[in-house]
């Protein structure tokens, strides 16, 4: 990230501040999707933290710290939009879809479909962790200091995320038979 860049949006310069996000826009958007797993919240945080971003760059300390203080934002943000949607969710009733007859020759829809349930029977803070981590690479240490809570809690989420999702994924797996692979 352009430390000069920054310093000149911390100052009020409208275009670097738009120049900036428009370099980590792409990878915020990715974050945000994979913690909410719905575009429309994804967006809606992705909005949200970018306005907080702009009111609050003037008070960023460390320039240099810049994208770490705007994945802060974003997870919050994230956390503040799941809140919003899971009041109006209580709202409206699911309908059930039927299911498509026949063979499915779309095996990478289904397996996406599954990985998709999977991660939605994580906690949004496991998602969050496992997110930062995984998707993004940051050490467990960095994601623990982003999210503002303890290291040894950032380990336990991601440790009952990955549990959580291989309990999820081999529940619905296929049993394999003796001497033949599925």
């Amino acid at each position: 990230m352009d430390r000069d860049l920054v310093e000149r949006a911390r100052h009020g310069d409208r275009e670097a501040f738009a120049v900036l996000v428009h370099q980590v826009s792409d990878s915020l958007y990715s974050v945000a999707y994979r913690i909410l797993r719905d575009t429309g919240l994804a967006e809606d945080a992705l909005q949200n933290a970018l306005i907080l971003a702009w009111r609050r760059l003037p008070k960023l300390r460390d320039p240099d710290r810049f994208e770490a203080w705007i994945h802060r934002i974003l997870v919050h943000a994230c956390y503040d939009e799941s809140q919003r949607a899971r009041s109006w969710r209580s709202t409206v009733r699911v309908l059930p879809v039927d299911e498509p007859s026949g063979f499915d020759e779309h095996a990478r829809v289904a397996d996406r479909d599954e990985l998709e349930g999977a991660f939605r029977k994580l906690t949004l803070e496991q998602r969050a962790v496992f997110v930062l981590h995984h998707y993004v690479g940051l050490p467990l240490v960095e994601v623990a200091e982003l999210l503002e809570i303890p290291a040894g809690t950032a380990r336990s989420r991601l440790h009952y995320a990955l549990a959580g999702l291989r309990v999820a994924l081999l529940r619905d797996a296929p049993p394999v038979q003796e001497g033949r692979l599925a």
